[in-house]
């Protein structure tokens, strides 16, 4: 029997009882500050994409980081899993990685029953992975990636083993030196719930961080919760009401997105080859929800869904011939929507 077969994670409940709900609440509202003071000990600056990253994991969804090496990824990704206390596993994806190096593979051991195979858990099996360049490896091995994202499991010689709850995936991309690299097909983009983009610090956080990594060790980051109680927090963002109208606008964000529709905008017609389908409206939403909360409101506004437009919008968004053409970017795209599309007068 496998590892994972006798340790089942729990799944994620989906209604958490009232009393366990109320102190999910309260702790969540108490470590915000001190999620962000923690984090200050080794980060300097980059506070949208942290915040986007925490929306993801309380979302329990999954992220594509695009930035130029050396601007902390991985610091940032492994500093988050200290402080949740979730396991943290960095995987290099190379052109020769197989799916096996990833999932894990059966091996033949001796036991007191005999020779039998035993499978063996790949770097999968935790909580936090950081796929770092995943579009250095061939498509074989991204789609085993694939199954652990949408499935939160791996198939091996026929079995299949469940990975270990929460389970997050943050797979980085570099955006020069793209020869010899493997695009990530939209089938699998669309099942990142973000695409963050990092880009460089302003010359005083550069120089902060200069000065920071060339003086003593910073102090050790404190790990704030568990993942049980991660757990809680992925169910009690999805207890969060978001009205009706903010749905709808969430929705017609991403159909605005889509050419060849009656009411698509005449920019989009003109530039976009293929748009956002429905899961970028349940992200938003989604993610609206988890911002809420980080935000201290126990309801959706506007704002939480404009301010998570772009990460949910720009991998899902492919530019036509013409755009590139024209010097197009998939961001003015998604400013031009931002002004075309209007949001309810209340939310």
């Amino acid at each position: 029997m496998s590892v994972a077969e006798t340790q089942p994670p729990t799944p994620p409940p989906t209604v958490l009882p009232p009393e366990v709900e109320r102190r999910a609440h309260e702790r969540l509202m108490q470590g915000r500050d001190r999620i962000e003071a923690e984090l200050g000990k080794v980060i300097v600056g980059q506070r949208e994409v942290i915040e986007q990253i925490l929306v993801a994991l309380l979302a329990g969804g999954h992220c594509l980081i695009t930035g130029a090496p050396g601007l902390a990824k991985t610091l940032l990704v492994k500093s988050i899993a200290q402080i949740f206390h979730l396991r943290f596993q960095r995987i290099q994806f190379t052109p020769d990685l197989m799916p096996a190096d990833i999932t894990g593979t059966e091996i033949l051991q001796e036991t007191p029953e005999g020779r039998r195979l035993t499978f063996v858990p790949g770097p999968v099996f935790a909580n936090i992975i950081l796929a770092d360049e995943i579009n250095r490896t061939p498509p074989k091995t991204q789609a085993a990636l694939l199954e652990a994202m949408q499935e939160h499991q791996v198939t091996a010689a026929g079995q299949r083993h469940a990975l270990p709850e929460p389970f997050f995936v943050l797979a980085t991309q570099n955006p020069i030196e793209m020869e010899g690299t493997y695009p990530l097909p939209e089938a699998q983009l669309d099942r990142f719930m973000f695409n963050v983009v990092i880009d460089y610090l302003p010359e005083a956080e550069e120089v902060e961080v200069v000065k920071r990594t060339t003086a003593a060790p910073p102090e050790p980051i404190e790990a704030l919760f568990s993942d049980e109680e991660v757990l809680q927090f992925q169910a009690l963002v999805r207890s969060v009401p978001v009205a009706e109208e903010l749905v709808r606008y969430a929705v017609q964000l991403a159909a605005s997105s889509r050419p060849g529709q009656p009411a698509t905008p005449a920019f989009i017609q003109e530039r976009v080859h293929w748009g956002a389908g429905t899961r970028a409206g349940q992200c938003l939403i989604l993610g609206a929800k988890a911002r809420a909360l980080l935000h201290g409101r126990s309801h959706v506004a506007v704002e939480d869904v404009r301010a998570l437009a772009a990460p949910v919008l720009r991998h899902r968004i492919l530019l036509n011939y013409r755009a590139e053409a024209e010097g197009a970017t998939v961001e003015e795209v998604i400013q031009r929507l931002l002004e075309t599309v209007r949001p309810p007068l209340k939310s």
